[in-house]
């Protein structure tokens, strides 16, 4: 038999509970109701070229799973190369502010992961779209800190796997989680638009797609956490 003390302790949890059920209800709610945004870098001069075909199937597939994107071109303007200044410190901003690379920091700022596509150039991505990523990553670091990412590079017959390996390496740096797909991101065509051909290669967009929802979902859009450590810096002169 319950002593009275035991009785309005019950009765009070059970009320709490009633009280706050509503209130986790509504967190809940709103955690999975945020619309999550991939950003998508088309890093080739051409704006309707192989590379904005293979963006745009994964930006359908996103459609599918919920998850807005956003596809920038990157133009066809001169881009800087990164020159060591430092004065990005200051500000988290590159001291060139005659290209995309400030106004794709801002956009990352908004976004939840991030895309990258390029064509590929003599076994390499395109410099240009190297050289923003460089200057993005070491002048904002805090907007793709911990974000997912992907890569994929297209090409007319090889140096794609060599593409595809020097685009990734950044976001490793960045403590980004690389979001996979069946196979190595790579498609091949040579014309505009014959990557559309490459059933396979748009199969492998589409996968990468739900991967990419699937792990932004599971996270709710919120970064890897990182290392609480502080990051010791070292080389091989002592």
């Amino acid at each position: 038999m319950s002593t009275r003390r035991e009785f309005i302790k019950s009765t009070a949890l059970a009320a709490t509970a009633i009280a706050v059920s509503p209130l986790i209800e509504t967190a809940c709610a709103k955690t999975t109701d945020k619309k999550m945004k991939v950003l998508m870098i088309n890093g080739s001069p051409h704006k309707n070229g192989n590379t904005a075909t293979a963006l745009e199937e994964v930006a359908a597939q996103l459609k599918t799973q919920g998850i807005d994107s956003e596809i920038f071109w990157i133009g066809v303007q001169p881009v800087h190369g990164c020159i060591a200044c430092g004065r990005c410190n200051a500000d988290n901003k590159c001291v060139f502010d005659d290209d995309p690379c400030n106004q794709i920091a801002q956009k990352m700022l908004e976004s939840d992961a991030l895309i990258v596509g390029s064509p590929v150039y003599y076994g390499q991505p395109n410099g240009a779209v190297m050289a923003l990523i460089q200057r993005l990553f070491y002048s904002n670091g805090a907007a793709v800190m911990g974000k997912p990412a992907a890569a994929f590079a297209v090409c007319r017959r090889a140096g794609a796997t060599a593409s595809f390996q020097t685009l990734n390496m950044p976001f490793m740096m960045m403590n980004m989680p690389v979001v996979t797909s069946q196979y190595w991101n790579i498609g091949y065509g040579q014309s505009q638009g014959q990557i559309a051909e490459d059933i396979e290669g748009m199969q492998t967009m589409r996968t990468l797609a739900n991967n990419m929802a699937a792990l932004l979902k599971a996270t709710g859009g919120k970064p890897m956490p990182g290392s609480d450590e502080r990051h010791q810096f070292t080389n091989f002169i002592r």
